[in-house]
């Protein structure tokens, strides 16, 4: 199963092309413990995590170091809005967090941002706009982890009145 899959350009025009460049992708690389391979004419670094593979795949002459820090950017961005528990139940449960890290790391297959830290911070400023009744559990505790300037006095009192 496949929880989110982004292609930039038409390497693999079809849906069948792309689907069997996954599963060669996969086939490749789910048994080994190396981090980067070459496939196709593309570099391909990769990260897994219990039942989650992460891909990040450029031409070969992308370099490779930049790749990494994409794909370590979004590993540990989404490792900090789970809380550590990055797993597919998690992860399926927290798509929102998912799509929206994605969007402040790549767009368009440019590289935005490459700090876990600014990710996460973004991610939680932008489930600010949304009334707090209409917001998930997982935005509600990135906004309490990273409240915007003049918000900490608010989230410090409703801590101590509420307790550990």
């Amino acid at each position: 199963m496949e929880a989110l899959i982004l292609y930039y350009d038409d390497t693999y025009p079809s849906v069948k092309e792309q689907k069997a460049f996954e599963k060669n992708i996969f086939n490749k690389t789910h048994r080994t413990d190396s981090e980067i391979a070459l496939l196709e004419g593309l570099t391909v670094v990769y990260k897994s995590s219990i039942d989650l593979y992460f891909y990040v795949i450029g031409s070969s002459y992308e370099n490779e170091l930049m790749l990494m820090a994409v794909l370590n950017c979004l590993f540990d961005s989404l490792s900090q809005m789970l809380r550590k528990n990055v797993e597919k139940r998690a992860l399926l449960e927290n798509m929102e967090g998912l799509f929206l890290a994605v969007d402040e790391i790549v767009d368009g297959g440019v590289i935005l941002e490459s700090d876990p830290q600014q990710v996460v911070h973004r991610v939680a400023l932008r489930g600010e706009d949304v009334p707090l009744t209409e917001q998930t559990v997982s935005q509600v505790y990135l906004f309490s982890l990273h409240p915007p300037n003049g918000y900490e006095f608010f989230w410090n009192f409703l801590n101590n009145l509420l307790g550990p």
